[in-house]
């Protein structure tokens, strides 16, 4: 287990942009912000396999790109509006 300071404040950070995204997503039902919140699980996701362990290569940088494309796939969306 893997208790760095900076993983644990990006996981954190990660979850309470999650938190916040579902909440305004609630009231403004916009692909930006689901698109966003997304991607913040996903490296929520990702620090927290760090922080358990499971933070090898192989699996974070898969994960870590899918995040950043869920952020790039809100904002092309968002464009399309």
């Amino acid at each position: 287990m893997v208790l760095d300071p900076i993983i644990v404040m990006n996981l954190l950070f990660d979850l309470g942009i999650l938190f916040l995204s579902f909440i305004v997503y609630k009231v403004q039902k916009g692909p930006l912000v689901l698109w966003v919140g997304i991607a913040f699980t996903i490296f929520a996701l990702s620090y927290a396999l760090t922080i358990l362990g499971f933070g090898s290569q192989t699996i974070l940088i898969p994960l870590r790109a899918i995040g950043y494309l869920s952020v790039i796939s809100g904002l092309v969306l968002e464009r399309k509006k």
